[in-house]
């Protein structure tokens, strides 16, 4: 009748009753009267501030589970989860289809960022903005965390100092980082009148320039001797007007970007 099975009853019925001490009946009665909606911390916090007597997690732990104390969990709100999902962060479909050299109507900025270890462990965050074109570094940024300020403070100057002609044919091309799906990174393009895509999930071909110019930077460059952020603040402004007006490229026809012309004012 009670749909139990038989190996479950035989072993219900072999278990010592266990009479529940006055510690335990404190913490049950306490279960019990917050509904069954307090979880191990939960009734750890309110259990001191009764009684005045610590308590150990793991205890509290071990009582719920001989006397079969159950937590309930709030059920998520999947409308609350849809609208953080669709509004607060949204992906933008892939435009650039890997076409790494635009026709000349056409204005691709590949954007990324990326982490530079440096002595002691230590960390640097580099974003950059590459303009495919001529394969120029337009704008970068290096901060010591990759907070949303790393990508979006100076944004909207760099990409205003773009001619309004050119902006409007503009596409700005990232991965599906957050930083690159927030609200105030996409509000910034909408202002600007620039076009977002995105590559693939997990795809990191699908943004292969910019990446190749981080394989360079770190092959190229000394930041990893670096004793301090500030230092390595230097190597990366020295190697970005390296990289701008003295290393030539192949696919340039062994031209500099800066000697190959641009659409907008190189950094440095």
């Amino acid at each position: 009748m009670a749909r139990v099975s038989r190996n479950a009853f035989y072993e219900w019925l072999r278990k010592p009753f266990k009479v529940p001490s006055d510690n335990e009946l404190k913490l049950i009665g306490l279960f019990n009267e917050k509904k069954a909606r307090y979880g191990v911390r939960r009734l750890k916090m309110a259990y001191e501030r009764r009684f005045k007597v610590l308590i150990n997690i793991k205890k509290i732990k071990r009582i719920k589970r001989d006397f079969g104390l159950i937590t309930r969990i709030r059920k998520k709100n999947k409308f609350r989860a849809i609208f953080i999902k669709g509004e607060e962060h949204k992906v933008a479909p892939n435009l650039v289809q890997r076409n790494f050299y635009p026709p000349k109507d056409m204005n691709i900025l590949s954007v990324d960022i990326t982490e530079l270890i440096y002595k002691g462990g230590r960390k640097a965050y580099l974003f950059v903005i590459k303009e495919l074109r001529n394969r120029s570094i337009g704008h970068y940024k290096v901060m010591e965390r990759p907070t949303l300020d790393l990508v979006v403070e100076g944004l909207q100057d760099y990409l205003m100092s773009i001619p309004k002609e050119i902006r409007e044919k503009t596409i700005i091309h990232s991965d599906q980082g957050f930083h690159f799906t927030s609200y105030q990174f996409r509000s910034i393009l909408k202002i600007c009148g620039v076009k977002q895509s995105m590559s693939r999930k997990g795809n990191c071909l699908d943004n292969a320039p910019v990446e190749s110019f981080f394989g360079h930077l770190k092959d190229e460059s000394e930041y990893r001797a670096c004793d301090t952020f500030k230092e390595v603040k230097g190597v990366v402004k020295k190697y970005m007007r390296y990289y701008n007006h003295e290393r030539p490229q192949w696919s340039l026809k062994r031209k500099t970007p800066a000697e190959a012309g641009v659409y907008v004012s190189l950094v440095l």
